[in-house]
């Protein structure tokens, strides 16, 4: 997908004109997001710039601009602080609503990660908010700053060598960054979150992205950028986070494609018939309706072309989502503090020799690991009962029972030909 980027400007929080980049794909975006980059560093440092780039490229927009002072941005930085980058934030998100739309995503990197939680209130319509390598208090900052703190607190101000340049700090920037209420605005966050950070970042050590993550309510996610440094100046590492993050952000803040919204029409299957046509696109490629639902299966490379999950994939994902509905059902109705149940699977041919509960003594049986988490404050009992529940779900009762197949063939003009296979199907899960 082809990019566009705009300049613009957009009157700051002390009333200076903010520079800005607004990164645009080709096509109409499907949301919009507000980037904020690390502590004195501009919109067009490389992590902000190859992460807001690569976002278009899965139908994202995003608005990066420089803070006051910093970059082409307009005022004094000696006499902004986190709470002025805050009010920077809200002016931002009111330009994307007054010209196209409200960010539904916030990114942040560095201190912009903690300026992003720190604003998630001040914008409905966010939905998800994403960090990278940010700290889980402003206050981490002070120390950047302790070898000229004696002389700033006694002077009132003081020039501070960082990144290689020179910055005027005043006082009350250290006395704002010490007042945040950080934890509780993570824990009331309101917004689906997703903290990445590297594990050997040595300017804001991972032992942050832990705060952050246990600090906040689900639903949250945590994606470790093995082997990046800080600033992400590795094209790759920026790529990978941007990948990982529009991936994530597209369960929160996309609207369904309007072929995906369609109402049902008369062409649709009947309620609870699936069919599955081949596409002509591919060997093995399929289409698959059920109702008004359009999916894709195929056979991953080289035997397929990998348009769509294989079979077995399907397979996996129905027991996986009736075993989550199952459980969540039983939870809410016994009023357990249940606050979200994640379904992982996995299917491999074994010998039956290595499995010590199938029937089968020879050849090779199915086998389908199930690991189930529960997360939420639930005793050692109630996550013993809810694994018990996970066994009643229906598809894993059908996986264990006899299964009776009628298959009618017909076409070319030829009658139809009734067959029966009865499978006693034995899956280990």
């Amino acid at each position: 997908m082809s990019r566009q980027s705009e300049r613009l400007e957009f009157p700051g929080s002390q009333g200076s004109a903010l520079a800005a980049r607004l990164d645009l794909p080709e096509s109409t975006p499907r949301a919009f997001a507000l980037f904020a980059h690390c502590f004195t560093c501009s919109k067009d440092v490389l992590a902000a710039a190859r992460i807001s780039r690569a976002l278009t490229d899965f139908g994202i927009a995003v608005l990066r601009f420089d803070f006051t002072g910093l970059g082409q941005s307009g005022g004094d930085f000696a006499n902004t602080n986190f709470s002025s980058n805050i009010e920077d934030l809200v002016h931002a998100a009111d330009y994307l609503r007054e010209h196209h739309a409200a960010p539904s995503l916030l990114i942040g990197h560095s201190l912009g990660g903690a300026a992003v939680l720190a604003v998630t209130h001040r914008i409905p319509e966010v939905r998800a908010v994403a960090t990278i390598g940010a700290p889980a208090d402003p206050d981490h900052l002070s120390h950047l700053l302790r070898e000229s703190r004696a002389e700033i607190e006694a002077c009132g101000e003081a020039e501070v060598q960082l990144s290689g340049r020179t910055f005027r700090i005043r006082r009350q920037f250290l006395d704002d960054i010490a007042a945040q209420p950080q934890a509780e605005r993570i824990r009331t966050l309101g917004a689906a979150l997703l903290v990445m950070h590297s594990p050997t970042d040595t300017t804001v050590d991972a032992d942050n992205a832990r705060r952050i993550y246990e600090a906040a309510r689900h639903p949250k996610s945590f994606v470790a950028l093995d082997g990046a440094d800080h600033l992400l100046t590795k094209p790759t590492d920026a790529v990978y986070a941007a990948a990982m993050l529009a991936t994530w952000a597209g369960r929160y803040v996309f609207a369904p494609l309007p072929e995906q919204a369609a109402p049902s029409t008369p062409e649709d299957p009947a309620e609870g018939l699936v069919e599955v046509a081949e596409t002509g696109t591919g060997a093995f490629a399929q289409q698959i309706r059920i109702g008004r639902h359009r999916l894709t299966a195929d056979e991953p490379a080289p035997i397929g072309t990998d348009t769509g999950p294989s079979p077995y994939d399907f397979l996996l994902a129905g027991l996986g989502a009736c075993t989550s509905m199952t459980v969540r059902m039983y939870a809410e109705r016994k009023r357990w503090p249940l606050e979200k149940v994640t379904v992982s699977l996995r299917h491999s041919r074994i010998h039956a020799q290595d499995c010590n509960n199938c029937e089968s003594e020879t050849g090779r049986v199915d086998h389908i690991e199930r690991i189930i988490r529960l997360d939420g404050d639930l005793d050692d009992d109630q996550r013993q009962r809810l694994r018990e529940i996970a066994d009643k779900c229906p598809v894993h009762r059908t996986l264990h029972s006899e299964v009776v197949i009628d298959t009618t063939v017909s076409g070319d003009g030829r009658g139809p030909t009734m067959m029966r296979d009865e499978l006693d199907v034995g899956v280990q899960a």
